[in-house]
């Protein structure tokens, strides 16, 4: 097994969240990009807005790295038109893996057809342009009741409206990275939401992200059940160096 496989290598802050100028940032963007070309990672996940750079940085590398975006991110409050908007553009600049951030304040208010009606166009979008959709479902904003909640709403919608040869192209992903919790508790992955995951989206596959930083969290994963692990760890993972990430 080859844990690269496993890996979307993910920068996903913008110069201002960063604290750093444009420019600074898109080197930071640049090196990234580079390193999981470098690396050979299965994935770098990146802002809309720099999916066009990735594309151009990999077709000259002659690189197999495959390029991710986020949809609606991080607050997934968006609008259904908006949504698909921001996916579209994504797929015309070159993106493999649109992952959407899910309403989850309006399935948290109960707005349950709102958020499948999301769930069904969104995902027609990306697949029928044949690429890979995420559902991030904010597991840091969600008790326990509510995490198995929404993971098998996203799972019953897309059994009810795709064919199952389609179940593996649709993920059910836990975090973005950007939530605020307090008492700092754990914004990402953890072992017992993963497993509440795992144990709710089948036939579905999960993607942990956020947390997960060393080579042994992530073969923990791994052996859980999880096909993808978003981390910015991606390099220190694979080496078995200490990161210092926060993601």
């Amino acid at each position: 097994m080859d844990i690269r496989n496993y890996l979307d290598s993910t920068y996903l802050k913008t110069a201002a969240q960063a604290n750093l100028s444009e420019t600074e940032n898109k080197v930071i963007v640049k090196n990234a990009i580079q390193e999981a070309i470098d690396c050979q990672f299965k994935l770098i996940m990146i802002r809309p807005e720099q999916v066009a750079l990735a594309k151009e940085m990999i077709q000259k590398a002659k690189s197999k790295v495959t390029i991710g975006t986020v949809i609606d991110f991080p607050e997934g409050e968006g609008s259904l038109s908006n949504k698909l908007k921001e996916a579209n553009e994504a797929v015309i600049n070159g993106a493999d893996d649109l992952d959407f951030v899910i309403n989850y304040k309006a399935f948290k208010n109960g707005l349950i057809d709102e958020v499948k009606q999301q769930v069904i166009a969104c995902t027609q979008l990306g697949l029928a342009h044949h690429k890979i959709v995420k559902w991030i479902i904010e597991v840091a904003a969600l008790d326990t009741h509510q995490i198995v909640q929404l993971t098998v709403l996203i799972k019953n919608t897309i059994i009810s409206n795709f064919s199952e040869k389609e179940y593996e192209k649709v993920f059910v992903k836990s975090s973005t990275g950007f939530y605020k919790t307090t008492d700092s508790a754990p914004n990402g992955a953890t072992l017992p939401t993963i497993k509440l995951m795992l144990e709710n989206s089948f036939p579905l596959p999960v993607k942990a992200a956020g947390g997960v930083r060393t080579y042994d969290e992530a073969m923990e994963m791994i052996q859980l059940g999880v096909k993808r692990i978003g981390t910015s760890s991606a390099k220190a993972i694979v080496t078995g160096e200490i990161s210092n990430s926060d993601y």
